[in-house]
């Protein structure tokens, strides 16, 4: 007990004595005095003792607070360094991981999550990169060193760009070393189709441009002798232009759409009446090469939501290249159906053309890709089906896929989600 608390107990209990003996009347003053006085006192240690429970208490909840705010920080800088595409490794003083992010997987020989903790000799590993990092410990500058390194990633040999920056350094101890790891593949492989893009859509832009600029020299030269001679000349121009025509505006739209920047007006569309108009202007061709063209159309609701200018550029470019590349006296068809149980529309347009090799059937949706043997029969840009891809699987949520055999023909089909009905009303 404490004595201020003593000192109190005693006093009353003094007092309860004095009265029981009848004497209070002598003992109640000096008492009472007395009582005030070790009251004040025991008063005063007490609020004391209180504040200083009050600051124990206090520096212990403040300490509680900043552990946790430093637990939340690191938990936040460890969440921040999982979602980064580099792969970033923290190493001590003491040679020891402090923390390695997700992206660092395969660099290590134990799970990122498992890194904390152990020595970094031990589990990286590649020795090159432990070397490196090892002699950033023993003298790195205050400002970093950045470096480029190949190192093996899951199987594969990768080059790397190695930034190394100091925690502490100069006028206090080196407390840890941060590596960031930057595959470069990505991006060469990013830059090198850039170049093959420019490449070929330089070569097919030029194509035409060449041949309109050699007609139209023809024409200023005097060669056309005759007005058939002219009217011809007239028409290779005109087909050439629109040609380049088409190819600026696939080109165009293919970059829209992978940039995300292609706005599509949503309607409900009827893709029978798609059908009938794309056939129709069709049609002229076609008879050119004396090709019949059919239509199969389930008798159910063939509406889907979707851009309806959008949808039928697909179904001409289809039917466009059925047409280049089926035989004289062939014959394409377009059916539709809908499948209600996972309520998608699915389209094809087949023809009884040359056909396509296994080889090349998952390439014929790349940019720029054309088949070597089919270049000697019609003239493309290798655009038309990319652009087809973008169209269906990017704006409609949709899948776009082929079916061939050589010597036999093509089946192109795609699928897209019908329109979802609420009642009556399409949504």
């Amino acid at each position: 007990m404490k004595p201020e608390i003593l000192a109190v107990t005693t006093t009353l209990l003094t007092i309860l004595i004095l009265a029981s003996s009848g004497i209070v009347a002598i003992a109640s003053l000096a008492a009472a005095r007395y009582w005030f006085v070790q009251l004040k006192a025991a008063k005063f240690g007490m609020e004391k003792a209180v504040h200083e429970v009050d600051g124990a208490r206090h520096e212990s909840e403040t300490a509680r607070i900043h552990g946790c705010i430093d637990r939340t920080r690191r938990r936040q800088s460890e969440a921040v360094f999982d979602v980064l595409r580099d792969a970033v490794i923290v190493v001590d003083a003491h040679g020891e991981i402090l923390h390695a992010n997700a992206a660092s997987d395969g660099l290590l020989s134990v799970p990122p999550e498992e890194a904390a903790g152990k020595v970094m000799t031990d589990i990286i590993n590649d020795h090159q990169l432990a070397s490196t990092i090892t002699a950033a410990r023993n003298g790195l500058p205050s400002e970093g060193r950045l470096c480029e390194q190949e190192m093996p990633f899951n199987g594969q040999t990768v080059s790397y760009e190695v930034h190394l920056q100091s925690v502490g350094g100069q006028e206090e101890p080196m407390q840890a070393v941060v590596v960031v790891l930057r595959d470069l593949s990505h991006e060469r492989e990013v830059a090198r189709l850039k170049s093959d893009f420019v490449s070929k859509a330089s070569h097919e832009l030029r194509t035409p441009l060449s041949s309109i600029s050699a007609y139209i020299e023809m024409l200023v030269d005097g060669d056309a002798e005759d007005e058939d001679a002219r009217q011809e000349f007239y028409k290779v121009i005109s087909t050439e232009t629109d040609r380049l025509r088409r190819l600026i505006d696939n080109l165009l739209n293919i970059s829209r759409i992978e940039a995300g920047l292609m706005h599509i007006d949503r309607e409900q569309v009827h893709i029978g009446e798609l059908i009938e108009r794309a056939v129709s202007s069709m049609t002229h061709q076609a008879k050119e090469k004396d090709l019949d063209i059919h239509t199969q159309l389930a008798k159910v609701d063939l509406s889907v939501t979707g851009d309806s200018d959008m949808l039928y550029q697909v179904i001409v470019n289809l039917l466009s290249n059925a047409i280049k590349y089926t035989p004289q006296g062939g014959r394409i068809t377009v059916a539709a159906d809908a499948d209600h149980l996972t309520r998608s529309l699915h389209l094809s347009v087949s023809d009884t053309g040359l056909g396509i090799g296994p080889d090349e059937t998952d390439k014929v949706f790349d940019k720029f890709y054309r088949i070597e043997n089919y270049r000697r029969i019609a003239n493309g840009t290798g655009l038309g089906l990319n652009l087809c891809r973008h169209i269906v699987e990017t704006l409609h949520n949709g899948q776009i896929g082929l079916d061939s055999t050589l010597g036999m023909g093509s089946r192109f089909w795609f699928t897209i989600p019908m329109a979802q009905r609420s009642g009556r009303a399409a949504a």
